[in-house]
């Protein structure tokens, strides 16, 4: 597998060694030429001086042949140019480019590129699930289509207690996959079941129902 990372930043450097160590052949590109001569002083000839917007730099650097084109520079707009010049003229399988503000998500996958990843969004993930008031954690987000993998607690003042599932007015964008009793029983829920004090439910939900299925689980 070949693969281009374009940005020399600290994280552009850290995945570019990472990668070599696990024996791939990989390709840096970095434009800052003082910046360029650094990295190349450990990196040595895996290290490309150019811009990676341009056609011929990635030319140069083999992006024909590439399997991956990771773009990691510390300005979206590039990100984008790099991984949209790989993919519509390199024809490169993957592309992945590193998204500094979340709200440009939705812009990069509907201009083609494969794979998105936001510092930002991966804090926020993490400063959610330790917030109390929000009692719902998501495991998992699957963006573009709108869906995501939750984990509920039931609390003893649950108004979900007692009651079949049947009857709680559960959303049909809804599901609730899992059922942890005690920690280490695990129910498959039916229409019948009933939850209780302590139990974990792990729910698969649309984005749009999220609040609602926590009132109806929390009150």
């Amino acid at each position: 597998m070949y693969i281009l990372v374009v940005g020399g930043g600290k994280v552009g450097y850290y995945l570019t060694k990472t990668l070599l160590e696990e024996g791939r052949e990989v390709l840096l590109i970095e434009r800052n030429p003082q910046r360029c001569a650094v990295l190349a002083e450990e990196l040595g000839e895996h290290v490309l001086e150019g811009d990676g917007c341009e056609v011929s730099t990635l030319m140069q650097a083999g992006a024909s042949r590439a399997d991956v084109v990771v773009a990691v520079t510390g300005d979206d707009e590039d990100n984008l140019v790099v991984c949209q010049v790989a993919k519509h003229r390199f024809s490169t399988p993957r592309t992945i480019a590193r998204v500094n503000n979340p709200k440009n998500h939705a812009i990069f996958r509907r201009l083609g590129i494969d794979v998105t990843i936001s510092s930002t969004d991966l804090i926020l993930s993490q400063i959610e699930q330790v917030i109390p008031s929000e009692s719902l954690l998501h495991l998992l987000t699957l963006r573009n289509v709108g869906v995501s993998f939750v984990e509920v607690d039931i609390d003893p003042d649950s108004p979900a207690l007692g009651q079949p599932l049947r009857a709680l007015g559960i959303p049909d964008d809804c599901i609730l996959a899992l059922v942890v009793r005690n920690g280490e029983r695990a129910i498959i829920p039916y229409g019948d079941t009933r939850l209780e004090a302590g139990d974990r439910v792990i729910a698969v939900s649309s984005e749009a129902s999220e609040k609602m299925l926590l009132r109806i689980l929390r009150g």
